[in-house]
């Protein structure tokens, strides 16, 4: 049996010599977690308390050594002794631990989420306050305090520590507060430490296992495709029209018409769905012909074999077709060029951030160039394209499943076995994936002046 994390070993004593030990059972701590090595120790352990209980031999040397007490105890209640517990952690010990743990891959943005997460929700329960001493209502103080925190609440008050902001907030009944994604984003991280700390045998229990705050909003209201309006403030900004520079002079009017990431990666995310980092991270080599159609293969594997390309789940890994928009502005010509040149990214002018992501710089970038095109609106951001994609398969009439393989939309699991049905075959062809996308259209938008012809 196992006590904490050590395998004990329970034996019987024979009748015989009840009266003579003592007891019924005889219980040997294997000083092991192991169940393999408890296996192998629990048969050198019961022969030497066999040998032991019957006399009728002293245990070999080479074996572990029966200690004589333990035969003399009379009372036949003592339960086999507890092992150490491991010693104490709190908030502040366990994190370089959860974060090092040799069992999982922790990238940068991991890492930098718990760093930043932890010691705001130390200041509720405290960095070194024991593990076991944290119970439940003390995450829910935490939960209520999260409530009213403001965003970016370390540079708008640097004087105030989260407790003290939170309070000044709901005093004022602030409204720029953390939103509902942000207070559990805090909640999951606490919960995903606590869990590490069951399972490492430092606590019990997890005081913090779900608890989250509730989204009242439907889930449809949350983020909102870009209007018509907004798509073409987007597409006829200097920067698509022509500009003074993609650097500093994207949003002024002029007669260069370059075309690197900033022009592309908005024009990709429109006509094939795929997500901004999937898109900023993209290798040459990621722009492949397969059964004679050009696609986007979405994938973490580096052509130049580091760490840089991330997915979001496995089903994030996919070929996407091109659009035939995309060819008629110039898209294959743009991927030429750049094999031409030799470069290995597509957008080699994009810095891979220090969280591990290409796409964290850009965001900044395109939430600039939307406010000076005039296209910034409530709910909408840069995954408003994915939006608009997906509402662009439902008015083409695309099979669900055909759509969820080209937007790389994880299925819903139902009880009708749909999920392990999926698992079956290979997918969709390429050809079957093809001829939906190019049904992909945005009636209203006119691209005209971005074509190759026109240009």
């Amino acid at each position: 049996m196992v006590r904490g994390r050590v395998f004990y070993l329970r034996l019987r004593v024979p009748r015989s010599l009840e009266k003579t030990v003592g007891r019924t059972h005889l219980w040997r701590s294997l000083g092991t977690a192991n169940k393999a090595e408890a296996i192998r120790q629990a048969r050198i352990v019961a022969y030497d308390l066999e040998v032991a209980l019957r006399g009728e031999a002293e245990p070999r040397t080479d074996r572990p050594q029966i200690v004589p007490e333990a035969l003399q105890v009379a009372d036949a209640t003592v339960e086999p002794p507890c092992p150490q517990k491991p010693s104490e952690k709190s908030l502040r010990t366990l994190l370089p631990i959860f974060l090092n743990d040799a069992t999982k891959v922790r990238g940068d943005k991991v890492r930098m989420i718990y760093n930043h997460t932890i010691p705001i929700v130390g200041e509720v329960l405290g960095m070194d306050t024991p593990l076991r001493s944290i119970d439940r209502e003390a995450c829910r103080r935490l939960m209520d305090m999260l409530r009213w925190l403001p965003t970016n609440s370390k540079k708008r008050f640097p004087k105030m520590t989260a407790i003290q902001a939170s309070e000044m907030a709901k005093a004022k009944k602030l409204t720029s507060t953390l939103g509902y994604a942000a207070i559990n984003s805090y909640l999951k991280c606490l919960s995903a430490l606590m869990n590490f700390a069951v399972n490492e045998g430092y606590i019990d229990r997890n005081p913090a296992k779900g608890l989250r705050v509730v989204d009242p909003r439907h889930r449809r209201d949350r983020r909102l495709p870009f209007s018509n309006d907004q798509l073409r403030a987007i597409f006829h900004a200097p920067l698509y029209r022509g500009c003074v520079d993609d650097e500093y002079g994207y949003a002024d009017i002029g007669s260069a018409r370059p075309r690197r990431a900033r022009f592309w990666v908005p024009l990709i995310a429109l006509f094939s769905g795929m997500r901004m980092n999937e898109i900023c991270q993209l290798d040459v080599a990621d722009i492949r012909r397969v059964d004679g159609v050009d696609c986007f293969l979405i994938t973490s594997r580096s052509t130049g074999g580091g760490d840089d390309k991330k997915v979001k789940t496995s089903t994030s890994e996919r070929f996407v077709p091109i659009h035939p928009r995309l060819t008629e502005i110039g898209f294959i010509d743009f991927v030429d060029e750049r094999r031409r040149s030799g470069s290995m990214k597509l957008f080699p002018e994009l810095p891979l951030s220090t969280t591990g992501y290409y796409s964290d710089p850009f965001s900044k970038w395109f939430r600039r160039f939307i406010h000076k095109a005039k296209a910034t609106r409530p709910k909408t951001c840069f995954h408003s394209f994915r939006h608009c994609f997906r509402d662009a398969l439902r008015e083409a009439r695309i099979d669900h499943d055909v759509a969820l393989a080209l937007g790389g939309w994880a299925s819903a699991s139902g009880k009708d076995g749909s999920d392990v049905a999926a698992a079956y075959g290979r997918g969709y062809r390429i050809a079957t994936l093809a001829d939906a996308i190019a049904k992909v259209s945005y009636p209203g938008l006119d691209l005209a002046h971005l074509s190759i012809t026109h240009c």
